[in-house]
Order: structure tokens, then C-alpha cells, then sequence
């Protein structure tokens, strides 16, 4: 069995067993992470295989939710449309929007096409509040679950089972597309659009082909959110969704098929676990979002394959203090910037410096488990010398790295006189 297909499977049971795994406030973030992972792998079908970088994929996604809401409520969970299926109907909705958005916006290419996609996103969300009959105003739509095939809906389990369900079926159309000749000429459009177009493709129809899967299968997440929420607002149209699904692919790994997944399912648990303990959140996942790009282009999947090609041309044990300082060095650089960041968001606080008035003296702030006086040099050495900690560990790193790639590039003029000489009668 090959590595990929066990990896692949191993994951897959390890998704089937979150349920027995997790509490039920887990649960609800993971069915979260599976809808975002899902968004994320259409969006990289887009940006990262066809290459056209859309700024705007919040609109196929909510018009997907809205089209489920609207089934939902209409059809009752009943009948031709039982409610497992409702997310065909954010399926349709992505599709249909998605052709006509993609005529439109494959016509132009690069930045041109990027400003469409976003003036698309931002047309929806600004006429949504107005739209009160389709998007139900601020207040939005609500619907129920209904039951159906023996089942009520009515638990989280049972929600994260149909969504994992759903996900995994999509992700499966998404890499059999992949597998086809339609999927490699999507592919060949990315790396040498103008060679398709001198060869006898139909290159726009190749682009909307590719617009309107994407839009497809972003539909298909908008109703799994719909399913597990039970409600749309017009604020799926924000732009904030769209810069999300962005952030999530790149992080991951856009050139991979399954590094958006990862990247959305690492940021969604970050956003739960972090949006909780500080109000600087944001910062964090731009910050990480910006040292990314420009560290480490190919994403978390490119750090990982990186780190695989190591092992194998150098082995773990002479690869293991390398990764080991660089992430001592890594964690020593995030403690200095956290410590310093979270001080600074303190001091400089509405509360803070009202109560600094008041008493005339700067009061303690409270960090970490204890108290910290915010002018005293102790405090500020703190984060100063993690910092200049992690920096050393990274000279420390690249020197690692520099000698693995000096013994290797020694190694090998050993290795041809070798080869030379036993060819040699």
C-alpha cells in the first residue's frame, strides 16, 4: 500500500472517531474546520491549479448557503430532497452563479480578474441587506433540520457525521477531476495559458469550467454551514470570508491538493482555541499568514515535503538537531513576540489607561499567571531576551543547514570517483 493511501485512510478513520473522541463543544468547532477545509480545497482548485487568484470566493459560498436555507424551508427535509441531500441544492446554486460569474471573469486575466471576482462578492453583499425577501434582511433566514432516513438531526454527532460525509465525497469529485483530461488541461492553463490557445484549446471555456466547479463545490460548503447552523445571514458575503479562505489555502499549501484542508482545519482550531485567551487574535493569524509567504511559499505541505527530502538524502539522525533548533527557535521567537504583544495590547487599552489616570502611577498588568509592572526593565527583558534567544537558535539552524548541504555537495564528486573507478578494467 502506498504511503499516501495509508496516510489518506488513516486520517479518514481518525475523522470517524472525533465523535467519541471529543466533547460536544469540539465536535461543533470540527464541523466547523471540515466545512472551512472543504471551502478551501474548491478555492485551491481555482487559485492553485488553474491559477486565477479570486478575491471574491465568498459569493458562490453564500449563495450556496441561501439556496440551502431556502430548500430547506420550502421542501421540509421531505420527499425528492430529504434533508442529507439539501446540500445538492448549495451544489446548483454555486453552479449556476458560478457559470455566469466565470463567463464574466474569466474574460480577463491576473489583476483585472482578481478585482472582478472581488466587485462580484462586494455587488452581493452590498444588495443582500436590500434583498430582504431572498436574504432576510439583517436578521437573516432561519430553517430546522427535518428528520429523515431514520434520523433526526437533531445531535451534534449526527451533524458532524453528515458533514464528514459530505466533505469526503466532495473532496473525492475534486480529485478525480483532478485525474482527468479536463483536470490537466486546467492545470496546463495555469503553467502556459498562451500554448493551450496556439494548440486549438478553447482556453475561456477551459477557465469557466474550472470557475464553475470551484463555485460548485464552495456551494456544497455553504449549505453544509446552513446545515450545521440552521440559519444564513448576508454577512457570508463579507469580505472577511473571502480574505479567510485566502489565508486558509496559502497557509496550507495552495499547490497541494489537500494542503488547503490542512491549513483551513489548523487556522479554524487556532481561531477556537485563540479568539478565547486574547483580543489580538487577528494580529497572530496575520502575522503567521505574512511570515509564510514570504518563509515558506509552498505552505505547511511544502515544509513537510521539505523536511521529508532531508530525512532522505541525509538520514533523521543527522536531520534531527537541525529541526529540533529550528523549532526551539521557532517557539523562542513566538514567546517574545506573544510576551510583548500581549503587554503592549494591555498597556495601551481604554481600561488601562484609565485606571493609570485615575491613580496617577502605572498599576501592575496581569500576564501568564501572575503580575508584571508595566515600567520596570525585569518585565521588558522578558520578551527581549526569547527574542534574541530564538534569533541565536536560528543562526544556530541555518548553520546546520548550511553544513548538511556542504556535506552533501562534498559527498557527492566521492561518489562519481567511485563509480569511475569501478568502471575502470
Amino acid at each position: 500500500m502506498r504511503t499516501p493511501l495509508a496516510l489518506s485512510l488513516a486520517a479518514v478513520a481518525l475523522l470517524a472517531a472525533l465523535p467519541v473522541l471529543l466533547p460536544a463543544g469540539l465536535l461543533n468547532a470540527s464541523i466547523q474546520a471540515l466545512v472551512a477545509a472543504l471551502f478551501a480545497c474548491a478555492y485551491s482548485l481555482l487559485a492553485g491549479r488553474a491559477g486565477m487568484l479570486s478575491f471574491g470566493h465568498a459569493a458562490y459560498f453564500g449563495v450556496g448557503a441561501f439556496a440551502t436555507v431556502h430548500a430547506m424551508n420550502a421542501l421540509g427535509g421531505t420527499g425528492l430532497l430529504p434533508t442529507p441531500l439539501m446540500p445538492l441544492i448549495g451544489a446548483v446554486g454555486g453552479l449556476g452563479f458560478g457559470l455566469v460569474a466565470g463567463w464574466f471573469a474569466t474574460q480577463r486575466s491576473g489583476t483585472a480578474f482578481a478585482m472582478i471576482t472581488l466587485a462580484i462578492a462586494e455587488l452581493l453583499h452590498a444588495l443582500a441587506p436590500q434583498l430582504k425577501g431572498w436574504f432576510g434582511g439583517e436578521s437573516g433566514i432561519s430553517t430546522m433540520r427535518m428528520p429523515a432516513w431514520g434520523l433526526s438531526f437533531g445531535s451534534t454527532t449526527q451533524v458532524y457525521y453528515l458533514t464528514l460525509a459530505w466533505v469526503l465525497i466532495s473532496l473525492a469529485l475534486l480529485y478525480f477531476h483532478t485525474r482527468t483530461p479536463l483536470g490537466r488541461l486546467t492545470l496546463a492553463l495555469r503553467e502556459n495559458e498562451h500554448r493551450l490557445r496556439f494548440l486549438g484549446y478553447d482556453v475561456h471555456g477551459l477557465g469557466v469550467s474550472a470557475f464553475a466547479l470551484s463555485a460548485m463545490v464552495s456551494g456544497i460548503a455553504g449549505g453544509l454551514q446552513v446545515m450545521s447552523n440552521e440559519s444564513a445571514n448576508y454577512v457570508v458575503f463579507d469580505a472577511g470570508v473571502s480574505a479567510t479562505v485566502v489565508l486558509n489555502s496559502y497557509i496550507g499549501g495552495v499547490g497541494s491538493f489537500l494542503g488547503p484542508a490542512l491549513g483551513a482545519a489548523l487556522m479554524s482550531f487556532f481561531g477556537y482555541a485563540v479568539s478565547d485567551a486574547t483580543q489580538s487574535w487577528l494580529l497572530y493569524q496575520g502575522v503567521l499568514f505574512v511570515l509564510v509567504m514570504m518563509f515558506m511559499p509552498a505552505g505547511l505541505t511544502g515544509l513537510v515535503s521539505a523536511t521529508a527530502r532531508l530525512i532522505e538524502r541525509h538520514g533523521l539522525v543527522a536531520v534531527l538537531p537541525l529541526a529540533l533548533s529550528a523549532i526551539l527557535a521557532a517557539l523562542l521567537l513566538a514567546g517574545g513576540a506573544v510576551f510583548a504583544v500581549e503587554l503592549l495590547q494591555r498597556l495601551f487599552s481604554q481600561d488601562y489607561r484609565s485606571l493609570a489616570r485615575m491613580s496617577g502611577v502605572s498599576p501592575p498588568v496581569a500576564l501568564f499567571g501572575r503580575t508584571w509592572a508595566a515600567t520596570a526593565l525585569t518585565t521588558w527583558i522578558v520578551p527581549t531576551g526569547l527574542m534574541v534567544a530564538g534569533a541565536l537558535m536560528t543562526v544556530g539552524a541555518k548553520r546546520s543547514y548550511r553544513a548538511l548541504a556542504l556535506a552533501a555537495s562534498d559527498q557527492a564528486p566521492a561518489n562519481v570517483a567511485t563509480l569511475g573507478e569501478r568502471a575502470l578494467p
